[in-house]
């Protein structure tokens, strides 16, 4: 018993050898490495072409992309969309995904309410990120939140504090991780929450630089 459960604390054993994105996909429908794909819909795996000018990893899926099985297409993928526009980002040219794939949340009344994924459980679907990573080779990564950064970029990693920053990394070139969308639309005030987004904004302007000269 104990053998099998060590087996499932990880997705490393599922990688097909020399997969596809799309071998990628189908294997992680099937992922129970950790307990998160008894409450989640669906697996929700990252989106868009292999060679993508860059790669964003949020944190997990939320209801929406639980529903629909595609990420960021809610409130927050939405907010993403406005500020790779007015980046002047091309959405259709990036690869998004999260660092975990399963949707983890609870009920309040008939509401499912977002839970932070906590690290066995990130840990356990790390192997798919890399694998994504690994086939995609993004010129550019962007991490949008805490819990994306901590998995790329180690626990030690602040956002608060090194947002906007390319800083090294094995995984691309030009790494950098930024608040996540859905930070800005949980922000009360309305000038906060707009000052925000411009934030976001001038970050991906950078990212936008070095989309368009890649090499470092």
């Amino acid at each position: 018993m104990a053998t099998r459960r060590r087996a499932l604390e990880s997705a490393a054993a599922l990688i097909p050898p020399d997969p596809t994105l799309d071998d990628l996909r189908e294997a992680a429908a099937h992922c129970q490495a950790c307990p998160l794909w008894q409450s989640g819909t669906q697996t929700v795996f990252g989106e868009g072409e292999r060679g993508a000018a860059a790669l964003f990893v949020g944190e997990q899926p939320g209801d929406q992309e639980d529903r629909v099985g595609k990420p960021f297409v809610g409130p927050a993928g939405q907010l993403l969309d406005r500020a790779l526009q007015e980046a002047e980002i091309d959405r259709t040219k990036v690869y998004v995904t999260n660092a975990v794939k399963h949707f983890k949340w609870i009920a309040k009344g008939s509401r499912r309410i977002h839970q932070s994924p906590n690290k066995g459980e990130v840990t356990a679907c790390h192997p798919w990120l890399e694998a994504e990573i690994a086939l995609i080779k993004p010129p550019v990564i962007v991490c949008l939140g805490a819990v994306a950064a901590r998995a790329l970029l180690g626990e030690t990693f602040r956002v608060t504090r090194q947002r906007g920053q390319f800083v090294p990394s094995p995984h691309a070139p030009w790494v950098m991780a930024t608040i996540h969308p859905s930070a800005i639309l949980r922000i009360p005030e309305e000038e906060a929450r707009d000052a925000a987004f411009l934030h976001l904004v001038v970050d991906l302007k950078q990212v936008a630089d070095k989309i368009a000269s890649p090499s470092p």
